[in-house]
C-alpha cells in the first residue's frame, strides 16, 4: 500500500524541485525527506526521482504519483468542508465568481436563491477561473461561476462544468472613429489600431485572431477590468475587444460586432463531482441557468 505521507513528501519535492527546499517547506530534515522517498521508491519497485546537480526530476512513475497526490490532497480538503457543512449550526454556501460574471449574472440568481432559501448562510468571494476553480476543487467554494475562451477549460478529475452561454465579444470605439458607424467589421480592418486589453489572460487569445486575420497586434493599455477599458476607449487611447456580460450602458463607446469568426468567451459553472451533491449548489446553479435565460 502506498503511504499517503510519503506522497505528500513526493508532491512537496515536485512543487520545490529539490529535497532541501522541499524539507524546509515540511519542517523536516533532508535526511527525512531522502529516506521517505526511498521507502515510496522499494514500496512502489520504481525510482520516483532523479537527483542531479540542477534539482529533482520525476520520472514518469513519479509524476502519475504526484497526479494521485493532488487529486486525494483535493479529495480530503473536499471531505474536511462537506463534514463542516454537514456539522454546521446553518447551512452554508460559498460561491467564486469572475467580476463582470458577478456584477451581471449573479445577483438574479441569487436574488431567486435567497427567495427559496432565506435561511443559507451565503458567502461570494471574487476570482478569477484559474483561482475559483481550484478553490471548488479543494472545497473551499462550493459553486464557481467562471469562462474560458477557445478551447475547453481545464478541469481536472472530480469537477464537472456545465455551459450557461456563450458570451460574444464586441469592438469598442470611440465615438468619431472612422469605423463607429458600421454595423459589423473584420478584424483586418483594424489592422492599423492600437488596442486597450480588458483582462490580461486575453493578450495570447486577441493575437492569435489578430495573427489569423494577417497583422501584429500593437497594445496601447493593459488593465484587468473590462470597464476601466471602456474608459480608456472612451478617452481614445486605443479600441477593444469586450465582452457582452461586461459591457457598461452609459459607457461612451460605440460598439460593433465582428464578422466570423467571431471571438467569444464560455461562461459555465464549475460543481464538484460528488455521490452526494451539495443541494444548494445544484439549487444556485439551476437559478444561475434561468438567469441567463431571461
Amino acid at each position: 500500500m502506498i503511504d499517503v505521507q510519503r506522497l505528500r513528501i513526493l508532491r512537496a519535492v515536485a512543487e520545490h524541485g529539490s529535497f532541501n527546499r522541499a524539507a524546509a517547506a515540511l519542517l523536516l530534515t533532508p535526511s527525512a525527506v531522502s529516506q521517505h522517498i526511498a521507502s515510496l521508491e522499494r514500496s512502489l519497485g520504481h525510482p520516483v526521482a532523479v537527483r542531479s546537480t540542477r534539482g529533482v526530476t520525476l520520472t514518469e512513475p513519479g509524476r502519475l504519483l504526484v497526479e494521485a497526490a493532488e487529486t486525494i490532497s483535493a479529495e480530503l480538503d473536499q471531505v474536511r468542508h462537506e463534514i463542516d457543512r454537514l456539522t454546521a449550526d446553518r447551512s452554508r454556501l460559498t460561491v467564486a465568481t469572475f467580476t463582470s460574471g458577478g456584477r451581471r449574472l449573479l445577483p438574479a440568481a441569487l436574488a431567486r436563491f435567497v427567495a427559496v432559501h432565506p435561511d443559507v448562510e451565503l458567502t461570494v468571494r471574487e476570482a478569477e477561473p484559474e483561482t475559483a476553480v481550484p478553490m471548488v476543487r479543494t472545497g473551499s467554494a462550493d459553486l464557481a461561476l467562471a469562462y474560458h475562451f477557445d478551447g475547453p477549460l481545464p478541469l481536472r478529475t472530480g469537477l464537472d462544468w456545465t455551459p450557461l452561454m456563450d458570451d460574444p465579444l464586441w469592438l469598442a470605439l470611440p465615438h468619431g472613429h472612422r469605423l463607429a458607424g458600421r454595423d459589423s467589421l473584420g478584424l483586418a480592418e483594424l489592422a492599423a489600431e492600437r488596442w486597450v486589453l480588458g483582462c490580461l489572460k486575453t493578450e495570447a487569445y486577441l493575437r492569435r485572431y489578430a495573427q489569423r486575420a494577417g497583422f501584429d497586434l500593437r497594445v496601447a493599455a493593459s488593465t484587468t477590468d473590462y470597464f476601466f477599458a471602456q474608459t480608456l476607449v472612451a478617452a481614445g487611447v486605443g479600441v477593444a475587444l469586450i465582452p457582452h456580460v461586461s459591457l457598461t450602458p452609459d459607457a461612451a463607446v460605440a460598439l460593433v460586432r465582428i464578422e466570423s469568426p467571431c471571438p467569444a468567451r464560455h461562461i459555465g459553472v464549475v460543481t464538484p463531482r460528488r455521490r452526494r451533491p451539495h443541494p444548494y449548489a445544484r439549487a444556485l446553479a439551476s437559478a444561475l441557468a434561468g438567469a441567463v435565460e431571461r
